[in-house]
């Protein structure tokens, strides 16, 4: 940035001592910046500096920020503005914009564009924002299958969109047929057919394709672009390095987000009553499993009120499990994500992970089983709860790997529910040890 984030949100929020007003930010940071900025901005001051934002900025600013903060800034926009900030709009921008814009201007958008645009636009919308069909891009190198080197060069002579390294070659019904890479042209005589310059075994990818699974594909496939086709072979568009990175970071984005039970969208600054709604469900889901750790415990109360100890010591067990568990299913979501998991290769990861969970639990059942039995007293208090840990840490690895697993089978993200469903079991298996052993032992 033209200047660190932390400083310019300083500096718009307190203008009175400072030398740059908010309209010299505007005018001086570009459109990633500003956006950045506005998200990070209380909504008052948020709208403030979107009122000295220059016109001819203020759409690019829109495509980039996030969903939640931007329809603020949409509702915020003056109708008699709209003309003027449509009167460029592409398909892409407007894909990037309708889950935010009110019906009426998205009709409005679309009376500014041209047929081809409205047509891109149109198309997009067969697939739904999930699928790499919806993000396409039409900025590509394309030629008749029949087409020669001259021909690819007075192509290429004429405009050469970012990130593309190749030019594909389609029939006379818009079917992708193969692709030529531009540096296989140099010094290649004008009238050699395209077709004997043709790169082998080139990814092509499928229009349902879910975005991630794109982006990993692009990111993976060592070309700047990659060809998008429909269910018959037709040529869609592209999926370019830069959208592919910006699809994954979203991906991973939306994991960190949904582990939380959030919305990556979210708006810093979104109302109360929003952000309150949004996170109750969660905290609804999580008690319910609180609930059902609290039972079990119940089970064991006669105990408990006999050995207090044993509720003094009971959150180190269900912490110990806990995170020992998280790390595991961190890693295994990962590999989900990366789809480096397979039935073939799941047996080892799991007698991988217990070896890790039995090492662990070992050394920290010896070292929390001695300072147990030196606070307390009691070695056979220090002996219970080492045994628990062990166990605990144990069972921890084999659902960190077994619980991300089976939900995704499911078609369940997760990232989502998996840590709720592993805290859970972590804190009945280690209470139930723990306390189970306790009332054998100690009683």
């Amino acid at each position: 940035m033209s200047e660190p984030l932390p400083d310019l949100i300083k500096e718009v929020l307190e203008t009175s001592n400072d030398n740059i007003t908010p309209s010299d930010v505007a005018i001086q940071s570009d459109s990633s910046e500003l956006a950045l900025l506005l998200e990070s901005l209380p909504i008052d001051e948020r709208i403030a500096l979107w009122q000295t934002i220059p016109l001819a900025k203020k759409l690019d600013v829109l495509i980039d920020m996030r969903s939640d903060p931007r329809e603020v800034l949409i509702k915020a926009t003056e109708s008699s503005q709209w003309d003027a900030l449509f009167c460029d709009i592409n398909a892409e921008d407007l894909l990037e914009l309708a889950d935010s814009l009110p019906q009426e201007l998205i009709g409005q958008a679309l009376d500014a564009m041209d047929k081809v645009q409205t047509g891109y636009f149109n198309q997009a919308n067969e697939y739904p924002d999930e699928q790499v069909g919806h993000w396409v891009n039409h900025e590509f190198l394309i030629l008749p299958i029949n087409a020669k080197v001259r021909d690819a060069n007075r192509l290429i002579r004429r405009n050469v969109p970012m990130h593309c390294d190749t030019i594909f070659l389609v029939n006379r019904f818009g079917h992708f047929s193969d692709a030529v890479a531009v540096a296989s042209l140099h010094s290649q005589p004008e009238h050699i057919p395209l077709a004997d310059l043709t790169i082998e075994d080139l990814p092509v990818i499928d229009a349902t394709t879910s975005c991630h699974e794109a982006a990993f594909e692009v990111q993976n496939s060592g070309f700047a672009a990659l060809p998008v086709v429909d269910e018959n072979s037709k040529l869609v568009g592209r999926l370019d390095i830069l959208a592919a990175s910006e699809l994954v970071r979203e991906y991973y984005e939306r994991q960190l987000m949904a582990s939380a039970g959030m919305d990556e969208d979210e708006d810093l600054f979104s109302p109360v009553r929003k952000s309150a709604q949004s996170r109750a469900v969660w905290l609804g889901i999580n008690l319910i499993t609180a609930f059902l750790a609290s039972a079990f415990i119940g089970i064991f109360e006669a105990t408990i009120q006999q050995v207090v100890a044993l509720a003094v010591l009971m959150p180190i067990v269900a912490s110990m499990g806990g995170i020992a568990g998280s790390q595991t299913l961190t890693l295994i979501i990962r590999g989900l994500a990366l789809n480096q998991i397979t039935p073939a290769n799941l047996g080892a990861l799991l007698r991988k992970e217990l070896k890790v969970g039995g090492l662990n639990g070992l050394i920290w059942a010896l070292v929390i089983g001695c300072i147990a039995m030196f606070w307390f007293s009691d070695s056979m208090l220090g002996v219970v709860i080492a045994i628990a840990i062990c166990l605990n840490i144990i069972a921890a690895a084999f659902a960190g790997v077994f619980v991300p697993v089976i939900l995704d089978k499911l078609k369940i993200d997760p990232a989502l529910s998996g840590s709720v469903i592993l805290t859970t079991v972590t804190d009945i298996v280690g209470f139930v040890v723990f306390l189970g052993l306790g009332t054998l032992l100690l009683l």
